[in-house]
Parts: C-alpha cells; sequence; structure tokens
C-alpha cells in the first residue's frame, strides 16, 4: 500500500513588480538551476456544506494543468511563519470530479471518510494560476527545492482576488536549505509570510472576509494545551513573536499610522523577553545574534515611538492648557519634521534592508529547525522535554524576584532605577500573557490586571522624563526660538505636577500588587 508523502513548503507573499524581478534573478549561490517552465492551473476546492473538511485541516481539490486533471488531498493544512507541512495524497483523475477510489493511502482514505461522513460535497471555489517553476538542487547535502512562482486569482462566487506568491518546495534536503534560498532570492525585497493556504485564502474570500492588510498586527494570546513540553512551547511563543514583528514592518512600511513602530517594537521585545525566560533551555551561540538584532531595530522602531509619545500624549495635551500667550506650534511642527526626515526614515531604511529580510528568515528557520539546539549542553534534551508547567513557575517567580527587588526600594529608586523596574515588570507582563493559559483565569487576572496598571504609571512617568529632553531635541531657531521655549517650559512643568501625583499612585499600587497571591506558587 503506498504511503502518503508529507511536504514541507515555505510560502511568501510579494509585490507583483518585486515576484517579476525575482523570476529573472541570476543563479543561486551554491545551487544549480533548472530552465523556467511555465503553466496554467486550474483548482477546484470541494467541501462539505458546514466545511467539515476545514474544520479538519483539510483540503481536497482537483487541479488541470495542461489536459491532464490530478487530484490532490492535504491533511494538515495550517501555515505558521510561511512553513507548512501538510500530508499530501496526489492522483491522476479523469476530469473536474472527485474519485476517493483512486486514493491509495487507506489512511487518507479513512480521514477522508470520517470527516464527510454521510454528507454531500461540492465545488466551493476556484483559483487559476499562472506558475513558473524552477528546479534547485545542491550535490553537497542532497537539497532539492522547487521554486514556484505564482500570480493569477482566486474565484469565490462573482468575485476574483488577486493573489502573487512565491512557494518554495523541500523536495529532498535539510529544510534549512529553503531560508538559505529564500535569503538569497529576495535579498532586500520586503515580503509577507503568507498566513493562509491557498484553500483557507478562498474560504475566507468566498466568506467575504477581506485578505490582511498591512495595518498594525497586535500579539494574540498564547495557548498552551496542558502538558506541552517546554521545547514546543517555546516553538508557539515563538511563531506569535515573529508573526507580530513580521506582520508590523509591512505596516510601518506601508503607512504613518504610529500603532505600526509601536506595536513592532512590542513584537521584538517579547522575542527578547522569551529568550529571557527560556534562557536556561537554549543554546547561547545561536540565540545572540538574533536577540541581538532584535535590540537594534526595537530601538530604531523606539526612538519613532518616542516622538510619537512627544506630539501625542506629553505636547499635544497642554496646547489648550496653557496660556494663550503661549504658542506651540513652532515646537509641533520642529517634532513632526524630525520625526519623519529623520527617524521613521531610518526606520524605514532598515526595515527594507536585506538584514532586516534575513533576520525575519533566521528567525523562522531558528523557530521551525530547533535552532536552539546545544550540542555540548547534555542536561538540554532533559530539560526541554520537561512539561511546561514547572518550567513557566520557575521562570515566573525568577522574574517576580527581579520586580520585587526594584520595588521594596520603591521610595529610593533613581530615576533610571524606576525604568530598570519598568523594564522588569514588562518582561513578567510578557510571562504572564506566555504561560497564562496554564492557570485558571481567575487566578491570572488580578495580578495582571495590577501589572498592567503599573506599568502604565511607570511608562507615563518615562515619558515625563523623556519630555526633560526636549530642549536639547529642539531644532528650532530665530524668532521662533522663544516661543518653543515658552512652549517647551510650560510643557515639562505641567507633567512634573502630574507626575509627582501619579507617583504617589505608583506607591499605592505597588502595595496592592505584592500582596497579591503569586498564581505560579
Amino acid at each position: 500500500m503506498t504511503k502518503s508523502i508529507r511536504e514541507i513548503e515555505l510560502k511568501l507573499e510579494l509585490d507583483p513588480a518585486a515576484q517579476d524581478e525575482i523570476k529573472r534573478s541570476g543563479a543561486i549561490n551554491g545551487f544549480t538551476a533548472s530552465r523556467a517552465v511555465t503553466k496554467t492551473l486550474q483548482s477546484i476546492y470541494f467541501d462539505t456544506p458546514d466545511q467539515a473538511l476545514r474544520q479538519a485541516k483539510i483540503s481536497l481539490r482537483v487541479r488541470k494543468s495542461g489536459r491532464s486533471w490530478v487530484q490532490t488531498a492535504k491533511l494538515g493544512t495550517g501555515v505558521m511563519g510561511g512553513l507548512s507541512s501538510p500530508i499530501e495524497a496526489e492522483h491522476a483523475v479523469s476530469g473536474r470530479a472527485l474519485d476517493f477510489s483512486v486514493i491509495e493511502d487507506a489512511d487518507v482514505r479513512a480521514k477522508l471518510t470520517e470527516t464527510i461522513g454521510e454528507a454531500s460535497v461540492s465545488e466551493c471555489f476556484e483559483t487559476v494560476m499562472k506558475r513558473t517553476t524552477r528546479q534547485l538542487t545542491r550535490e553537497t547535502d542532497g537539497a532539492h527545492i522547487e521554486l514556484a512562482f505564482d500570480t493569477g486569482n482566486i474565484l469565490a462566487g462573482p468575485e476574483s482576488h488577486p493573489l502573487v506568491e512565491l512557494e518554495m518546495e523541500l523536495k529532498a534536503g535539510p529544510s534549512a536549505a529553503l531560508f538559505e534560498v529564500a535569503k538569497q532570492l529576495l535579498h532586500d525585497v520586503p515580503f509577507r509570510f503568507s498566513p493562509y493556504s491557498k484553500a483557507e485564502r478562498g474560504y475566507r474570500f468566498a466568506e467575504g472576509q477581506p485578505d490582511g492588510k498591512a495595518v498594525p498586527f497586535f500579539a494574540e494570546n498564547v495557548v498552551f494545551d496542558q502538558g506541552i513540553t517546554v521545547e514546543h512551547a517555546f516553538r508557539d511563543v515563538l511563531r506569535s513573536c515573529l508573526t507580530q514583528i513580521a506582520e508590523n514592518r509591512l505596516a510601518v512600511l506601508a503607512s504613518e499610522d504610529p500603532e505600526g513602530p509601536h506595536q513592532l517594537r512590542v513584537g521584538l521585545r517579547r522575542l527578547r523577553s522569551a529568550f529571557r525566560l527560556f534562557k536556561p533551555a537554549l543554546n547561547p551561540a545561536t540565540m545572540a545574534p538574533l536577540d541581538q538584532l532584535a535590540r537594534t531595530i526595537a530601538a530604531e522602531a523606539g526612538a519613532l515611538r518616542d516622538f510619537d509619545v512627544l506630539i501625542d500624549e506629553i505636547v499635544e495635551p497642554v496646547v489648550g492648557k496653557a496660556p494663550e500667550s503661549i504658542s506651540f506650534d513652532a515646537l509641533l511642527a520642529d517634532l513632526h519634521t524630525s520625526r519623519g526626515k529623520d527617524t521613521r526614515t531610518a526606520l524605514v531604511t532598515h526595515l527594507k534592508s536585506a538584514e532586516v529580510n534575513a533576520f525575519l528568515l533566521d528567525l523562522a528557520a531558528y523557530t521551525e529547525g530547533r535552532g536552539w539546539l546545544d550540542p555540548e549542553n547534555f542536561d538540554q534534551s532533559s530539560l526541554l522535554a520537561q512539561p511546561i508547567e514547572d518550567f513557566a513557575a520557575q521562570a515566573l517567580a525568577k522574574q517576580w524576584k527581579k520586580v520585587n527587588k526594584y520595588g521594596k526600594r520603591l521610595d529610593e529608586l533613581t530615576i533610571p532605577e524606576r525604568h530598570e523596574m519598568r523594564k522588569a515588570m514588562k518582561k513578567l507582563r510578557y510571562g504572564i500573557e506566555f504561560f497564562g493559559s496554564l492557570y485558571p483565569k481567575d487566578a491570572v487576572k488580578p495580578l495582571l490586571k495590577r501589572m498592567k496598571r503599573l506599568q502604565d504609571i511607570f511608562g507615563y512617568l518615562n515619558d515625563v522624563a523623556m519630555a526633560e529632553r526636549l530642549p536639547e531635541m529642539s531644532n528650532v531657531t530665530g524668532k521662533n526660538a522663544l516661543t518653543a521655549g515658552q512652549a517647551i517650559g510650560f510643557t515639562i512643568g505641567w507633567h512634573e505636577a502630574q507626575s509627582q501625583a501619579m507617583w504617589q499612585h505608583a506607591r499605592g499600587y505597588w502595595d496592592a500588587t505584592k500582596d497579591v497571591p503569586k498564581f505560579w506558587s
């Protein structure tokens, strides 16, 4: 009996012009490339009226290429970080109708029969793609990768939706080869990890759900199954961070929405916090380069975010509170100019670079290729294999200890120490959000709620400290320098008065927070 194969694909979305440019690119270093072959593919997807196959992460289609029809069933169609690895059963059929009798893998046939039951199966949508393929091979490690450049449309009812996608299928060899080739192909071309298979995209179009545009992306909750291992938990956290970083990179490039750089920085901070929380189980040598570049990009996004905060949350709120004799026009115009001309330009330039492309692909390779393994750490295997519950409790207790060290000296903290306490609280909050699904919601909520409030207070205090740098940040000269100086003085004075009251709230919230039961204990 023939068994089906498990394919490994890296799916990337590109701008049409970029796709054409990459298609015409030259040789890939280290690989032998075949001549390009272009075909038109018509694919018809099937499901039951209640979408039983979709719910089971199964796609079922027939595809016409030339005069031939091929039926394909894919089991496990989820996409993570652009990677999918479904089990695929592919067989020739006589036309666009389904024929389960040709499926040789008994397990696949049984799974389809079980999922469909007595329901009818009918056509849901179709895709028409112009596909150009090239075969890449490398003798040294047996790598064989098929590049497939797809340009076409998904047809769902009366609607037609364009799709441009690059699929890289690993036919043989190590999965790292996929990302190695992607880095060479893409260089500095911005891309998106495809969040959906073509089947899932078709379902979404048919239901009228818009395709994901480049808008600020907020992290989704990480939910662990009970008993999941430390290694699998770390992988799931990394996937969440990678998605948030990659999506918000595109959001920053697409618009000046201030939420874009903010969520980009949040994603990078979550990643770095994950590295710290899981540090005992990781190989420091492979983690360090990713951590360092994440820090660099976060600092650049943070610089832009700082201008947004200064403008939107520090200066503009006091405009209506100042005497009419004080004008804020020159100061605000200067801040907007500095934000766009220098800070945003620097961030956008870096986000478009080959270095950031490589960072995203390296992080994806690290996530999906177990990049944290350390051949010299003989205790690592047992640590990675242990249930996440015990590890999570230890990690949270350790981070709480760091926060509490500052909290015990709250009244004595210097401004820099307040900032360090804020960062320690942020890491603890991320840890609670990572591991929170392991505990009852009612146990997690009281501490998480207070941590968020404390973070808001400390965040405002940090913003006020940043506002004190306004005199050195101002580039206003000439006759407007005096009015800008008056606006700066009023802004700093008003917020310093508010910060004194806010600091009293911080003390009270800390006293309440330290007495909240720690749910991991």
